[in-house]
This record gives C-alpha cells, structure tokens and sequence, in this order.
C-alpha cells in the first residue's frame, strides 16, 4: 500500500512520520509524496497528536527524486497530481525535520518547509537542481531566502553544492546538528515539551503570523499582532496558562479546535 512508505506512529503526543524507502535511500516517489501528504492531514486531523516529526528510514532522510524509478500502472506521477506541493505549509500543529542522513532535491525542500530542523553531522545537503539543469522547484528559492537569507539562498541554489551538518547549522539552514545517536533523543525531548507545556492555538497561531506578517510593514504586522493578543485573552488557554502557573501545576491545554480559536482559523 502506499501508505507504507510513510509510516505514522503516535506517542505522548508526538507523530512520527517516516519516509519508507530504505532500500533506496528513501527517495521521493510520486507514491512516496502522496502517503506523506496523506499522513500530514491524518496528524492535523488527530486530536491525540500536538506536534508533528518527519524523519526517514534507515540512513538517509530523502536525497531527493528516485531518478531511477519507474512509475508503474496505476502509480503517481512526481510531482503528484493528487495533493498540492503546499500541503505541509498549510498544517497548523508544528512540524519538525529530524534529518538523519542524506537530505536533497525534494527532500531538502519538504525538510525545509518544516517548522524547525535538526539534522547528524554526518548529514549531506544539497539543492541538487542546477546540476540536474533544472530550476529551484517546490518553493524552495522562497524557502532558503526566507530562512537563511539571500545570499546563503543564492550559494546553495547556483552552485548546489554539498553541505554538512555542521555548516548547515552556521548557515542557519538547520537548528542544530548532532552526533546520530544524539538526534532522536534531542527531538523527542523537544517535541515532548511542546506537545505538554504549549498551547497547541498558540502554537498554530504563531505559525501563521511567522508565514504572513513579514510580508507586511512594521506597523500592520504589530496592529496584526495586537489583534490576535486582544483574541488570545478572551480564550479558554489564556485562562489555563495562567492558572497553571499560579496554581503551581501542570499545564492542560485542550486539543486544536477545542480551546482558544481565532477568526483567522475560519479564513
């Protein structure tokens, strides 16, 4: 089923989506991309879930399009025809990249289109396009200039030459890097905090200022903000977060959609 190439499990909160290729380094397949969409929209829909992981299988993340495989009857095309290619930037719960290996092509844009990355210093970066003579697909000239800025967009989209953790991390398209037994540890740890102390509307709420006030002057994004702020006080989460702290206990935040909502949810 093509579901299997990306696997979905649930714990504390926390789904885990795993690229299923190993065999071939989890390269991207139309099947491939169809599975992840579906399992992204399967974690935005269960109220079991709070924060989202995208990992791959085996040794590698994705190194980009399967060059090799041959669709068969029946199979998607890539790009696929089925879901849009913005799919994960419309999901509001938070999505984290933990990049274990080799991350290219298609692959460094859908880790890119993730809320936040973590990667192994043994990790490989690469754009890939330019020396595929093609041009910067899937956003992602807009995603490493949002990002990292022009300058690193425009050395690693022309030259699409390879990067490690390490410098991924300086360049500042990556978080932080680690020593592959420490990756995991470090984002579970990560997501487990933000899946128990946050609010998952705060968190959804952020997402969509983060994705829509740069593109507005100073003073708009900061009336944007007051807007959302004077909604924020008038919700149930508000109401908990402070009760929580003073009363010097856990946190409870209900799932996303039943505590605090903002009109922006209903756009």
């Amino acid at each position: 089923m093509a579901e299997d190439l990306c696997t979905y499990n649930v714990s504390d909160g926390i789904a885990t989506l795993t690229f299923n290729r190993p065999d071939s380094m989890n390269g991207m397949t139309g099947n491939m991309e169809v599975a992840y969409f579906q399992r992204l929209l399967q974690a935005e829909a269960d109220d079991d879930v709070r924060v989202i992981v995208l990992t791959g299988a085996g040794r590698a993340f994705c190194p980009g399009a399967d060059l090799a495989h041959r669709a068969g009857p029946g199979d998607h095309s890539l790009p696929n025809a089925e879901f849009a290619r913005t799919t994960p930037l419309d999901i509001g719960k938070p999505m984290i990249a933990a990049i274990n290996g080799a991350c290219a092509g298609v692959g460094l844009a859908y880790a890119l289109q993730c809320d936040l990355r973590f990667a192994t210093k043994k990790a490989k970066f690469t754009t890939a396009f330019s020396r595929r003579g093609l041009i910067s697909e899937y956003g992602m000239a807009w995603l490493l200039d949002s990002i990292a800025g022009r300058q690193v967009a425009m050395d690693l989209l022309l030259s699409a030459r390879v990067v490690q953790g390490d410098e991924a991390a300086e360049l500042g398209i990556i978080s932080a890097a680690f020593e592959t037994d420490d990756l995991m540890p470090h984002v579970t740890g990560y997501a487990t905090d933000l899946a128990a102390n946050v609010s998952p509307a705060s968190m959804a709420t952020i997402k969509y200022q983060v994705n829509n006030e740069p593109a507005m002057s100073n003073h708009d994004a900061t009336n944007h903000a007051e807007g959302l702020m004077r909604e924020s006080l008038t919700g149930s989460d508000v109401v908990e977060g402070i009760a929580s702290f003073l009363e010097k206990r856990q946190v409870t935040f209900p799932p996303l959609g039943e505590g605090t909502t903002f009109d922006w949810m209903n756009s």
